[in-house]
């Protein structure tokens, strides 16, 4: 409603303690990297630790309408982090704690962040990740660029046990890695402890009232140009329709354990681990570590400790945990499930049904989610125990929700159909802008069929009317369910001097889903060699992250191009995966770079 005024922090956690009464109801159980780093925090207690933080960000200068940058693994002060910054009505970016620091740079200097929340250190797996240092990288690249960041606040993580902090007041505290080979640098007059902060700091205060429009946060996703774009989402909006989403697709009840296994880093973590839940005063888990270790039944474990009654994960975790059986995962109880959700990219039916059969005992219903960072919340979803499912699905809309199908031309097409995915009206938790560039808003998602949401996914309408997501129609690839840019690897490949020109496409993974399989064309003098490859993916490493490391790197003394310079990635996705049905190529200007690529094609043995 125009004109009305709120604030989600008072929404997910003042409203339900002294409203409804949930003080004392848990809000969180961590799950730290290793088994034995647990702890919780009930829901008056989380409110007292983010009044104290918002208290300490104040003092730090930050007001309604500022930026801040949130660089951190998945501990509770991440959540803690991010409702202080709504609190006080500051736009909190968070930049998945995975990303390099080029990435970390890039999204602070495009929002301008006046202050960066960071972690020493953290344990991924056996993986040590001094996060620290490439906060510092960042913040250097940052200052070179003459955008000095004014404040970096670092939470001591691996440190906390010999601070002797805990994370909930009534709990001791949780047991910590020793890590004394890890070297945090400290920049003085710009670095602060997060502990030494707080413990100066009120645990009262009043939150800043918001218009219902006023933006909540930023959340970069790859574009297709390279450029990852500033999605904003807006505070009443947003805050309805995750609230509600949670509610009726994970048919939630108060009784309930809820647990997403997403990063909050990315928007599945924004809206159904910190937004979503709380606003329905759920109890849920938050996960630092990963599903391999320090064994392969880790999340069954953890199912059975906490009692989960709600499990949302990708399709990329469940292929690779079905690579190992079922025994992992029966030796489990996991009586307690009663809904299993996916998100992330489309489900296969071949791990639905595993899923479904193995994880879910054949009782549970499945709930196949189709969204984006872009629309906020579930839009194409099942409806637990109403629904009847098929497996793969993302089966009909969800409230509100207007999809058509249209051919390339733009007219929508009824019945069986097959095209591109659209939305035909607004819905509350559609982005509001790209920030800074509304322009970029509009011609990325509604110029190339005026009227419509385009969401850039390929759509298949069954006879049924069921509704089945085919995969990114654009220049974008679905990796483990994280969305790259081939242009922003393309980017960081021609960077290296060894590289003329570079030309990404998407590869069919048994785990990933797809994978990335890049052709380089080398300058002269240069030649191809294994070191190369190397240099390559490390470059790509550095300036993406991690999970935008090719599978595969093949050389090209040539690209397929039309007569008027255009690469005809359609062909190279053909020769990557060796099939040689091509279709028209009458408009590539040297027929032969095709036949010399075929020859010459990485050998792929998945």
């Amino acid at each position: 409603m125009k004109g009305a005024t709120t604030n989600i922090c008072y929404n997910v956690l003042d409203r339900n303690v002294h409203e409804k009464k949930l003080g004392d109801k848990v809000a969180f159980y961590w799950e730290g990297n290793e088994p034995e780093e647990t702890t919780q925090i009930t829901y008056r207690e989380l409110l007292v630790k983010v009044c104290q933080f918002s208290n300490v960000l104040r003092k730090q200068g930050i007001r309604k309408g500022d930026r801040v940058a949130i660089y951190m693994p998945m501990i509770p002060e991440l959540v803690v982090a991010m409702l202080s910054c709504a609190r006080l009505g500051a736009l909190h970016s968070i930049v998945f704690a995975g990303f390099s620091a080029e990435s970390l740079c890039e999204r602070i200097l495009d929002s301008s962040c006046s202050l960066l929340i960071t972690t020493d250190a953290f344990y991924r797996g056996e993986k040590l990740v001094n996060l620290k240092m490439l906060a510092d990288e960042a913040l250097e690249k940052c200052r070179e660029k003459g955008f000095p960041v004014r404040r970096c606040i670092v939470v001591k993580h691996l440190g906390r046990a010999e601070l002797g902090m805990g994370d909930s007041p009534s709990q001791s505290p949780p047991v910590k890695r020793s890590c004394p080979d890890v070297q945090i640098s400290w920049n003085q007059g710009v670095d602060l402890w997060w502990h030494e902060l707080v413990q100066e700091a009120g645990d009262e205060c009043e939150p800043e009232w918001c218009d219902a429009e006023d933006p909540l946060f930023i959340l970069y996703t790859s574009g297709s140009t390279g450029k990852p774009k500033g999605v904003v989402h807006t505070t009443g909006g947003y805050m309805l329709y995750v609230a509600t989403t949670f509610k009726y697709v994970f048919d939630f009840h108060s009784e309930d354990v809820f647990w997403c296994t997403a990063d909050i880093g990315w928007i599945t973590g924004h809206s159904y681990i910190t937004y979503g839940p709380l606003a329905n005063g759920a109890t849920s888990v938050l996960f630092e570590g990963i599903p391999t270790y320090p064994d392969v039944g880790r999340l069954w474990n953890i199912v059975d400790k906490y009692k989960v009654t709600k499990f949302y994960t990708a399709p990329t975790a469940i292929r690779l945990l079905m690579k190992f059986g079922d025994e992992p995962v029966t030796k489990h109880s996991r009586a307690s499930l009663q809904v299993l959700g996916t998100v992330g990219e489309p489900i296969n039916p071949e791990a639905w049904l595993w899923y479904h059969r193995v994880v879910g005992s054949e009782r549970c219903s499945i709930v196949d989610t189709f969204w984006q960072t872009e629309t906020g919340g579930h839009m194409l979803t099942p409806l637990p125990g109403a629904t009847p499912m098929k497996p793969g699905s993302a089966t009909f809309p969800f409230f509100g929700v207007a999809p058509a199908i249209l051919n390339e031309s733009g007219e929508e097409l009824e019945g069986e159909a097959e095209g591109y995915l659209v939305f035909k009206q607004p819905w509350p938790g559609i982005m509001r802008t790209v920030y800074g560039n509304h322009g970029r808003f509009e011609t990325t998602y509604f110029k190339k069929f005026p009227g419509y949401y385009v969401t850039g996914d390929g759509c298949r309408r069954d006879q049924d009317g069921y509704y089945w997501i085919t995969g990114r129609i654009d220049d974008m690839l679905n990796v483990s369910g994280h969305l790259l840019s081939t242009a922003e690897v393309e980017s960081a490949l021609v960077e290296h001097e060894a590289v003329a020109e570079a030309a990404v496409v998407g590869h069919p993974h048994p785990v990933k889903g797809e994978c990335l399989y890049c052709f380089v064309t080398l300058c002269d003098g240069h030649t191809f060699s294994p070191t190369l490859k190397e240099e390559l993916k490390k470059q790509i490493r550095e300036k993406i992250g991690p999970i935008a490391t090719p599978d595969y790197i093949q050389n090209a003394p040539g690209l397929p191009k039309t007569r008027s310079g255009k690469i005809m990635r359609r062909v190279l996705r053909k020769i990557a995966q060796n099939d040689h049905d091509l279709g028209d190529t009458s408009t590539v200007a040297d027929p032969s770079v095709i036949s010399h690529l075929f020859s010459h094609r990485c050998l792929v043995t998945q």
